[in-house]
């Protein structure tokens, strides 16, 4: 390879002293440029670029400006590779501006991925750089747009530029990455893989081994180890076959640090060692080998670290074995303390060297010390440690968890600091989990105890992290520079004499100054202060000197975040490259993630050793100390190939083109909008609609395997109108769709989706327009959308299409944000009449507020009733304030509904003054706020007895002290129109109890919702009785999950008021037991009973209650909703042994065991006397439930006992038993007369069980027609104009 490389270089050199001799101006650049670019692919680019030089001078002189197009592009990309930023965008901003001016798409599409590069470059480089990346991002779309479009209109038949379209791919996903979203990386580069599979791109191409690259980086992130080899050893091999010698490099090294990770060390060096040898091969590539260097230093290292953690493991054994000893003696305490410093100094050795597995092993132990020990502090401590564990192994919904126990235990015991850092590293894992706005507000949270505890150090973190925020996840410009110049100046007003005033006051552990004389406890301060008193994603120095001071600050030894790498001057900052790498490196440990790299070439070098980010603080820097415990930062590859491989000299220009290939979308030329892009593995099927081909992705019409034709209709229309020209759609006039047919036949034919799937893109289908029907409110979002170069959200316009009444706007679950929801806002402004706006289920923040403020006091509406519904958000506890600064809302908003939102108890003064100037004000949901007793205070105090208030959800919010809801209880009893109250969720002490009967007997209630508030059987009944003490509306009675057993339902029975006044009544989770159900069927067939819904799920009625209770409906006039779900019996198993000719067709059931003992007996005998069937009862299932207990179910054919002869046929190979259930459970269905809702889910009925139910249910003589969801276990039976699992259980109206 050598050689012939030699051949081509001389060749060319002749060629090109030849072209000069001759003043042949245009091939004398020619072989200049050949020249450099055989250079620049051996590595060699000083004297690459010397020779790119000689091209642009001749070029720039004697030719015409065109033929600078290579030129630029040449000398960019020798500039970028050695890291010379300011000349690189130079030569690529003239490349750019020279195809511009030749209207040249295919020259513009790769300077623009130059310049993506280049600002991606020097935004890992950088201290911070939020103009780079905004630069990178901009150019990186841009090369995407212009590949996809030079692909689908090529220039030539020479170049299909589906290199470009999969490489554009690749570096989205490269950016995607530094920006720490893994699941959007993963996507892109999966996709740029299934594209080089569909359109067959050879397997050693270098496309591919880019992607292969990258998503091995992604993979070892998510830890996805078999994944992460997997395509690392793909790129390498591509990269080998293909001769790409710095590509082959640098998968090995990240081959090397996959190994590292896993704690692998020999096979580490080795793979090292290869990329090694290759960097040496290889001229200018001195950077690549110096860092792997670091890396083989590194891990040798990390080895000295593993054989002293098993050393200190041995010394835990032997202090445990003498605790066993000890216990109970006064050595015990002393004990404990020498096994807590032992296990700091194992979680300290196991960070170092990514093992979290043993760092989540010794956290735990270390909190069962501290607990031990009774000190509130270091259980703190051990409850960040343990929070880290789970961060670093991805489990980020328990790193919330332990997270919030320490900033719980720190607010405990008034530990500010504590406080403070817990609420960065919730922070930190929210963002880590995509939610960037609590993450932002946990980052200023902890600013603002910081701020209050005068702890620098720690606001200089919190603001940092603010920093990133705004500037990496919200692209907030001018606040991200605001935040900047509050952390120059706090960090100038940080001086040495405060540093030591707080080292002082730093608080002292309970047992700090308790005696350990073979391992000092200072080691637990120090470190639970830096493991776990820190952000997940930090790096700090640790101990340099082996023994820290036992009264050093917490906040001396945080390690800075992810944000903050990107915030800070830091020597092992991103993308460092020296070529004296002990300046480079500072002696600590730092995290390997995708946030801290250093680039050589196309891949970053990335550091490994210890799983956090950042350089030390002031306060660790420069403690030099044992090795061991302070190794090099050294580089293992997470460099992301943004750049082709080898290039010959036939296409130079073609090295830097990363960009877009053939997508899978590309036949169906969709219209840009939200949730119309066809799915790879769904497809497209075409519409003629008018003279309008519309192309529609089948999963977004599928419910499961049937068509939708309601989705689809909507869809249709919606689609339609959006490709008609803009004079049409100036009328907002949209079609109504109603017949399709494909092929002569209707579409409702097509069953399935194999069915539906055979006729894609070979047959039309035919719609027919029916009518026209105006929607103002959708064509002003359409108009504001266009007006905002925004594309239409797909599940917008639906919602908008299928409202009846444009006043009410109900924009739910469609995935709004802050920015997305604007075009929306706008819309609204003109349309100016707003009765209802629900915008809930979206992902929406304090900033749409402050729109809606602005909206609502501008609309010029101050009389007509209003109902907002923000429930399940973003929003804080500030969005109220939008509502206290908005007269209008005053006396328009009659009801507000925020659940869902985290408002805390910061919210209180703003509820308490929207309680008081909203004199309309009907209904306020504040459930599942985050708030406690302190806001429920200021909710009763603001409450007069004139309020309009009717309707109050306060449940799920915790801690609320009784003493707290005595108190709002009593305020309600004054208020006249008070009616409904949900209390859901709060544990009720017996005074609130009598409090809540008090209630009943003053207010006229039509609801209450108390589950899971544990008010026993007798607490119920007291209360039904307060309930109906005097005249009484109907009721709606949610006692739910909170211990009530049969005996309550027998005192229903006696009273004729009881049986008459309850409306709706929810008994689920209860032990209501067969009894329960005998007295539940007496309830339902009495003449009085008025229910309209009973709820029973988890009531273990058996199939006897339930039987029983569906045979009482025959006698019911009044009950239109019944849940029997998850009845099935789980204390004793019913084994029922089928003939073998069966087995292979049979299903499970669970038959009653919640019955008396007597009566299972009866069954089983009954069952006994059947062909063979041997009858075993298991009397040791009683721990088992029905999902979980398949060891012990038998199979049992059911068969599908109908209202026909099918039924004999079946019970002939079946339990007679087990038929002849079925048949009366179907028979009691067929006979029920309102009944509009049926569950029967989790009950063990099979699935041929399932149809007869459904089959009895059509049967049924209720009105409409009779609709089921069956699928495994879930049996829902309803009616057309009721269909069950539509809306969820917070967004039901009442």
């Amino acid at each position: 390879m050598a050689r012939e490389e030699e051949l081509q270089i001389n060749m060319a050199k002749r060629a090109y002293r030849k072209a000069k001799e001759e003043g042949n101006r245009q091939e004398e650049a020619r072989w200049a440029n050949v020249i450099g670019d055989i250079l620049k692919n051996r590595g060699e680019y000083v004297e690459a670029l010397k020779w790119f030089r000689i091209d642009y001078d001749i070029s720039n002189k004697y030719l015409p400006e065109k033929q600078l197009l290579p030129t630029c592009q040449a000398l960019g990309e020798v500039y970028l590779r050695l890291e010379d930023y300011q000349d690189a965008l130079i030569y690529q901003k003239k490349h750019l501006d020279l195809a511009k001016d030749a209207n040249d798409l295919v020259e513009q599409q790769r300077a623009s991925t130059q310049l993506g590069r280049t600002y991606h470059e020097m935004f890992l480089k950088s201290d911070g750089d939020h103009y780079s990346v905004r630069k990178a991002k901009k150019y990186f779309k841009c090369a995407m747009e212009l590949a996809q479009t030079l692909k689908e209109n090529p220039p030539n038949n020479k170049s299909s530029f589906l290199k470009e379209y999969i490489d554009a791919h690749n570096n989205i996903g490269m950016l995607e990455m530094d920006l720490d979203n893994l699941d959007e990386a993963l996507k892109f580069l999966t996709k740029g893989l299934e594209i080089c599979d569909e359109e067959e791109v050879a397997e050693d191409d270098d496309g591919r081994s880019r992607l292969h690259h990258n998503l091995g980086n992604v993979y070892i992130e998510l830890r996805r180890w078999d994944k992460a080899r997997e395509h690392i050893e793909k790129d390498i091999i591509i990269c080998k076959r293909i001769g790409h010698c710095q590509g082959e490099a640098k998968g090995y090294i990240n081959l090397g640090e996959l190994h590292y990770r896993v704690q692998k060390y020999d096979e580490a060096i080795l793979c090292y060692q290869k990329a090694l040898d290759l960097a040496k091969s290889m001229e200018d590539e001195d950077a690549l080998a110096a860092q792997i260097n670091q890396n083989i230093n590194t891990v040798k290292e990390a080895i000295n670290v593993m054989n002293e953690l098993k050393k200190e493991e041995q010394n835990l054994k032997k202090l445990r074995r003498k605790m066993v000893t000890a216990k109970g003696t006064p050595e015990e305490r002393k004990f404990l303390l020498q096994q807590n410093s032992c296990l700091d100094r194992l979680i300290e050795k196991s960070a170092m060297i990514f093992a979290w597995l043993k760092h989540r092993e010794f956290s735990k132990r270390k909190k069962s010390i501290a607990s031990e020990l009774c000190d509130k502090e270091k259980l703190s401590d051990a409850f960040l440690v343990v929070g880290e564990s789970y961060q670093k192994l991805r489990n980020f919904s328990k790193a919330i968890k332990w997270y919030t126990k320490s900033w719980e235990g720190y607010k405990l015991i008034g530990n500010l600091e504590g406080q403070a850092l817990a609420k960065i590293n919730i922070g930190d894992v929210l963002d880590c989990s995509g939610d960037w706005t609590g993450a932002l507000e946990a980052f200023e949270e902890g600013c603002r105890i910081a701020a209050k505890a005068k702890l620098p150090s720690v606001q200089i973190s919190a603001l940092e992290n603010m920093h990133y925020s705004h500037m990496i996840r919200f692209d907030h410009v001018e606040e991200a520079r605001r935040l900047q110049l509050e952390i120059d100046k706090l960090k100038q007003s940080k001086t040495k004499e405060l540093e030591a005033k707080h080292v002082t006051m730093d608080c002292c552990s309970e047992t700090d100054t308790e005696g350990d004389d073979h391992c000092s406890d200072n080691m637990s301060n120090a470190y639970s202060g830096v493991m776990s008193k820190s952000n997940s994603n930090k790096s700090a120095s640790l101990a340099a000197s082996g023994e820290l001071n036992d009264d050093l600050p917490l906040i001396s030894l945080i390690r800075p975040s992810k944000r903050s790498s990107k915030t800070e001057t830091a020597p092992s900052g991103k993308y460092n490259i020296s070529t004296e790498p002990d300046e480079a490196f500072p002696s600590s440990l730092s995290k390997s993630t995708s946030n801290q790299q250093t680039v050589v070439g196309r891949k970053r070098v990335r550091v490994v050793l210890s799983d956090d980010e950042g350089d030390m603080h002031d306060e660790v820097e420069g403690s030099a100390g044992r090795l061991h415990e302070c190794p090099v930062n050294v580089a293992a590859s997470n460099e992301f190939k943004s750049k082709s491989g080898p290039v010959r000299s036939d296409y130079k220009s073609q090295d830097f083109s990363p960009v877009p290939s053939k997508s899978p979308i590309q036949h169906c030329n969709l219209v840009n909008i939200e949730e119309s892009i066809c799915s790879y593995k769904s497809g497209c099927i075409t519409f003629k609609v008018d003279t309008s081909m519309i192309n529609v992705e089948l999963s977004s019409f599928m419910v499961g395997d049937k068509i939708s034709m309601e989705s689809l209709e909507v869809e249709l229309a919606c689609l339609y109108y959006l490709q008609l020209p803009v004079e049409k759609r100036s009328k907002g006039l949209l079609p109504i769709i109603q017949n399709m047919e494909c092929g002569g036949r209707p579409l409702e034919s097509f069953e399935n989706f194999d069915a539906l799937r055979n006729h894609m893109r070979k047959v039309l289908v035919d719609v027919v327009i029916d009518g026209w029907v105006q929607k103002r409110l959708m064509k002003l979002y359409i108009d504001s959308c266009n007006e905002l170069s925004e594309a239409p959200n797909m599940k917008l316009l639906k919602k908008l299409y299928v409202s009846e009444i444009e006043d009410d706007v109900d924009v739910s679950e469609c995935e709004l944000q802050d920015i997305s929801v604007t075009p929306l806002l706008n819309a609204l402004y003109t349309h100016k009449g707003v009765a209802m706006l629900d915008l809930s289920h979206n992902l929406l923040g304090n900033a749409t507020m402050e729109k809606l403020q602005q909206f609502f006091s501008s609309s010029g509406q101050k009389y007509a009733d209003l109902t907002l519904d923000l429930h399940c958000n973003r929003f804080g506890p500030t969005a109220l304030f939008q509502i206290c600064e908005c007269p209008v809302l005053f006396t328009r908003l009659e009801v507000l509904n925020i659940s869902g939102n985290r408002l805390t108890d910061a919210c209180g003064s703003y509820l308490s003054t929207i309680l008081e100037k909203c004199k309309a004000l009907f209904s306020l949901n504040v459930e599942r706020c985050s708030i406690t007793s302190r806001t429920i205070q200021k909710v009763a105090d603001a409450l007069g007895t004139g309020s309009a208030l009717s309707q109050l959800l306060i449940g799920y919010n915790n801690p609320i002290s009784g003493n707290a809801i005595t108190n709002l209880l009593g305020k309600l009893a004054k208020m006249k129109r008070f009616s409904d109250l949900s209390l859901n969720g709060l544990k009720l002490s017996k005074p609130v109890v009598d409090g809540l009967c008090y209630l009943a007997k003053t207010s006229c209630l039509s609801r209450l919702m108390l589950e899971g508030t544990g008010i026993g059987t007798d607490g119920a009944l007291g209360l039904t009785q307060s309930l109906f003490s005097s005249t009484q509306e109907p009721l709606k009675l949610d006692l739910s999950y909170c211990g009530v057993t049969s005996t309550y339902v027998y005192q229903l029975n006696t009273d004729v008021t009881f049986i008459s006044g309850i409306l709706e009544l929810n008994l689920g989770g209860n032990p209501i037991m067969l009894e329960g159900g005998n007295a539940l069927a007496s309830l339902l067939i009495n003449p009085q009973c008025c229910l309209k819904a009973l709820i029973l799920n988890k009531c273990q009625l058996g199939m006897a209650g339930i039987l029983q209770i569906i045979q009482a409906l025959a006698e019911n006039d009044s009950l239109e909703e019944l849940n029997l779900a998850d009845n099935a019996d789980t204390n004793k198993q019913l084994t029922i042994q089928c003939d073998k000719l069966t087995k292979e067709s049979s299903e499970y059931l669970q038959p009653d065991h919640t019955i008396s003992e007597p009566y299972l007996n009866q069954c089983v005998s009954k069952e006994c006397d059947v062909e063979q069937g041997m009858c075993v009862i298991n009397a040791d299932c009683s721990k088992l439930e029905v999902a979980d207990s398949e060891d012990d179910e038998v199979r049992v054919g059911t068969a599908a006992c109908e209202f026909d002869d099918s039924c004999a046929s079946s019970c002939q190979r079946n339990s007679s038993m087990e038929c002849q259930f079925i048949q009366d459970l179907s028979t009691a269905i067929g006979m029920v007369k309102q009944l509009q809702v049926l569950d029967l889910s989790n009950n063990g009925f099979s699935v041929e069980a399932s149809e007869a139910l459904f089959n009895a249910w059509s049967s049924g003589s209720r009105v409409g027609l009779a609709w089921r969801h069956i699928d495994n276990q879930t049996i829902h039976l309803s009616v057309e104009v009721n269909k069950c699992c539509r809306v969820k259980s917070c967004c039901k109206k009442d």
